[in-house]
């Protein structure tokens, strides 16, 4: 009679470190064996919940699950055991101290994290989904970059923007100024004048019909 399987959820759990993805391997107090954070899911419990508490409690850090990545199934004292695994994104800091079960937790590069694995099981699946995810992180990474460049591009043109229309506000609003300044002193002008030029004229008038009598 074949016997219930053993469930059990982790992650590849990734952080950047100086920039640089590392991935998330702690090592065991019961058998001072390397693995990837994984565990038992509880009863009841939802595996990909299972996997984010069991990455927290073996790596002291928040994480966020992303997509699932696969499964390991092996046998544990003649039962099945089946591990799932997701991607995860792990905060800066940590946040908690680790599970009692869990002795440290080391930060690697992809190859020197799959050298340290004591499973060749584990070993088998890190090596094949390895690469995938730091591809996969590498394309969002360049995605987030071009929308940051696009934002800062269309911010600038706006700003630019911005300048021109202040400098042609403020120009128009000089030049329509300088013309009811001129406009008025034009006024005053022709007003003060008038009187004296038709008084000039008239007298013209005058002194022309004076000489075409003579």
């Amino acid at each position: 009679m074949a016997r219930e399987p053993i469930y059990a959820a982790g992650g590849i759990v990734l952080r950047s470190v100086r920039a640089r993805p590392r991935i998330a391997v702690v090592r065991r107090s019961k058998d001072d064996r390397w693995v990837l954070p994984r565990g038992k899911i509880k009863r009841d419990e939802n595996p990909r919940a299972g996997a984010k508490r069991e990455a927290l409690e073996e790596t002291g850090h928040r994480v966020k699950v992303q997509e699932f990545l696969g499964a390991i199934t092996y046998l544990t004292r003649g039962r099945p055991k089946v591990v799932q695994f997701w991607r995860m994104k792990a905060a800066k800091n940590p946040s908690r101290d680790l599970t009692a079960d869990i002795v440290e937790v080391k930060w690697l590069p992809l190859p020197a994290a799959i050298r340290r694995l004591s499973f060749p099981l584990e070993k088998l699946f890190l090596r094949q989904v390895g690469p995938r995810i730091l591809k996969r992180r590498r394309k969002a990474a360049r995605r987030k970059a071009a929308r940051r460049s696009r934002v800062h591009r269309k911010l600038a043109v706006t700003a630019r923007k911005g300048k021109r229309v202040k400098a042609r506000t403020y120009h128009e609003r000089r030049a329509s100024l300088g013309r009811k300044l001129s406009a008025r002193r034009a006024h005053k002008k022709r007003k003060s004048s008038t009187p004296v030029q038709r008084s000039r004229a008239q007298r013209g008038n005058i002194v022309s019909r004076m000489l075409a009598q003579l």
